[in-house]
């Protein structure tokens, strides 16, 4: 498909502009604030629990893209201090069990390689010298072995692999064969290499391919980390999870544990084969004599309840820890980690609207709340202490101490202060209204960044995706509602059935319903805040989501065609019968529409918006990515023909080198400079 016009003159004016992120004078939150922040990850607490490394990434504006290094602080909050800066990428710290090193990955060089420094500073000491990039990795308790990933050829050395892949670059032939899926997963094309785990010895040697032959991927893709796999207690082997499934690997979610010496010398043991489901994240206790792991129970659904399972190592029974005679928890754990003594577990989970901390007692299964608001992950236990991120609406990642009885809590790091301090924000509050079924919906609002009681403001109404997701109180890169109050509007954010932290049943109400309830919802949550805030100008509103989000776009478009002043869909399917061809992952689509769409096309079609495009009548910006293979981009495409055809006032901003997001600094400023004066020209008149 050709288009006329194309946004040319935009990227000028957004990089000239970018200079607004390093303004310290008070001024409304804008993109450029968020991209002025740093971004906290990583954080892992020293054998001793006084000190915390972490990454902090930092956008690097001139250069399109983030750059991150190594920080240090004390478990009290003092001795704040950067350790690497190299201007090379240095991230994934993790302390050896004797606290005198601090390992990371780095790209000095040109490579991702493991490196190591002492954390009093010094020279930084390369460890591997591998042929290709080195991924996540972690360390054996005795501090002996290194674990970690190169994407390889199933049965080829690196060495091997990286010499096939050399030749393979140099052929004038470029088409590429395939005889099963996944031919392309995420926003990369297939070539054959899996991502592997070796092993090697921490003082250097040759890495032993611990998964030698298998055509399977640990970490899992495309979002898998060092999370997924780890040593056992002696040292001797390596637990990790992988999607070993054949021919079936596109649309099965039946991630298994396995278990394999670290010599190679024996294929790897599945632990978890009488579960179809995803079985991930193998955690062992410190005195090692059980294995802790999430599991879901529905294979094919990858937004099932995770649940914590316990296992006596090796060879013990497995027990359910939240579905316990003195436990029902109707939450998705996300994060979790072992108190030193053994008897508690520290878990994340969604809930209503917040990621909350909370501790269970291994025995029985009973747990309490510890942290209620705000976004908590990355947990790490300090003696006494658990140390993890935190966020909220009103600010990034910043990391925090709390006792694990509760008593005491503390913020140890506060880095964006100054930011923060020079960026107006918008009040934020959660409320709730009766939507579909009856059953009790909760949503967010937010004020414009300079407030007045006195004047109405036009509405940014934005739609989460997933659809198994949640606009909750969580400081968003890419969707953060301070940037459209900032820009002088009310934000509303509703969590409409489908979306996680409100029980399991309600996550599950999605399936055979995108079109039903969430739309139900979403008109009852606009018209429940508009009722309560009588600053919102009802009249003045503008829709807009990405993903599940931009499929109810265009599901408005043809549904509610009367309500809004304009829309924006950024990667939203037009055709769900199509989608199903189009994307990668066969699971999502075959569960949440009830089947295969040759056998139940009539669940594929009813909820398709192509449906009703003769209903279509609201001014739309359409956006896609050409490296979207989730949301492929002929579906923007299309509703863009659509919305031409009928002659509706419309753009299309399309990303050639961005995937399912929009990542790269110049492109996000360009996104929300797109979209914020599409908003202002419908709205703002």
């Amino acid at each position: 498909m050709h288009v006329r016009k194309f946004l040319i003159a935009i990227p000028i004016v957004a990089v000239c502009s970018i200079a607004a992120a390093t303004d310290t004078k008070p001024h409304p939150f804008s993109i450029h604030d968020m991209l002025a922040m740093k971004r906290i990850s990583d954080p892992d607490v020293s054998p001793d629990g006084k000190r915390v490394v972490f990454t902090v990434r930092t956008t690097d504006i001139e250069a399109n893209k983030g750059r991150t290094d190594l920080w240090l602080v004390n478990v009290d909050g003092t001795g704040l201090r950067q350790l690497t800066s190299d201007p090379a990428n240095d991230g994934s710290g993790k302390w050896s069990p004797d606290g005198k090193s601090i390992y990371f990955v780095s790209s000095r060089g040109g490579s991702s390689q493991i490196w190591r420094i002492a954390p009093d500073g010094g020279e930084a000491e390369k460890v591997t010298n591998e042929p290709l990039d080195v991924g996540g990795f972690v360390i054996s308790r005795d501090g002996n072995h290194l674990a970690y990933s190169m994407e390889v050829f199933p049965d080829l050395s690196p060495a091997d692999t990286k010499k096939k892949l050399d030749e393979k670059a140099k052929e004038k032939v470029t088409g590429q064969l395939y005889d099963h899926l996944f031919i392309r997963h995420w926003d990369t094309w297939a070539n054959g290499t899996r991502s592997h785990l070796f092993v090697a010895p921490i003082g250097g040697g040759t890495a032993v391919d611990v998964m030698k032959g298998v055509d399977a991927d640990s970490p899992s893709k495309p979002f898998g980390g060092s999370d997924e796999f780890t040593f056992t207690p002696d040292g001797k082997s390596i637990v990790y999870t992988a999607r070993d499934v054949g021919r079936e690997e596109a649309w099965s979610t039946n991630l298994d544990l396995f278990v394999v010496p670290i010599d190679g010398a024996a294929k790897p043991k599945c632990l978890t084969s009488s579960n179809k489901a995803t079985d991930t994240r193998p955690t062992f206790s410190p005195d090692g004599k059980t294995l802790a792991y999430l599991a879901m129970s529905r294979p094919g659904y990858e937004a099932d309840q995770l649940r914590i399972m316990i296992k006596a190592w090796p060879d013990g029974a497995t027990k359910d820890l939240v579905r316990t005679p003195t436990s029902d928890w109707d939450v998705s754990v996300d994060d979790f980690a072992w108190s030193p003594d053994g008897k508690m577990i520290y878990a994340t989970a969604e809930n209503r609207g917040q990621k909350i901390l909370s501790s269970i007692e291994v025995a029985s299964g009973s747990g309490r709340p510890l942290v209620m608001e705000g976004t908590v992950s990355s947990l790490g236990l300090a003696g006494e202490w658990i140390v993890y991120q935190r966020d909220d609406l009103k600010s990034p990642v910043e990391l925090y101490a709390l006792k694990s009885d509760g008593s005491e809590s503390k913020q140890i790091t506060n880095i964006n202060k100054d930011q923060i301090a020079a960026a107006r924000m918008g009040e934020c509050e959660q409320f709730s209204f009766e939507g579909a079924n009856g059953d009790k919906v909760y949503g967010y609002s937010v004020k414009p960044a300079d407030f007045d009681a006195s004047k109405k403001y036009p509405i940014a109404f934005l739609i989460h995706g997933g659809p198994q997701g949640s606009f909750g109180n969580h400081f968003h890169y890419r969707w953060n509602p301070q940037a459209y109050a900032g820009a002088g509007y009310a934000v509303v954010m509703i969590d409409f059935h489908g979306s996680t932290g409100y029980g399991q049943a309600f996550c599950d109400a999605i399936r055979g319903d995108w079109g039903g309830g969430p739309l139900e919802d979403l008109k009852k949550g606009l018209d429940a805040a508009l009722k309560k805030y009588p600053w919102m100008d009802g009249d003045r509103v503008g829709a807009l989501g990405a993903s599940f989000g931009g499929y109810m776009i265009n599901w408005i478009a043809g549904n509610w065609p009367d309500r809004f002043k304009c829309l924006v869909c950024h990667d939203g399917n037009l055709d769900e019968k199509m989608a199903y061809y189009d994307t990668e992952e066969l699971w999502f689509p075959e569960w949440d529409h009830q089947g295969l769409p040759w056998e139940q096309p009539e669940h594929y079609g009813f909820q398709s918006p192509i449906n009703f495009v003769k209903n279509w009548k609201t001014p739309m910006l359409v956006i896609h990515g050409g490296q979207d293979f989730r949301v492929v981009a002929t579906h923007g495409m299309g509703t863009f023909a659509a919305l031409q055809r009928r002659g509706i006032p419309s753009k299309f901003l399309y990303f050639p080198d961005e995937n399912h997001w929009v990542l790269k600094p110049a492109n996000s400023i360009l996104w929300h400079d797109t979209v914020i004066g599409w908003l202002d020209q419908w709205t703002k008149k």
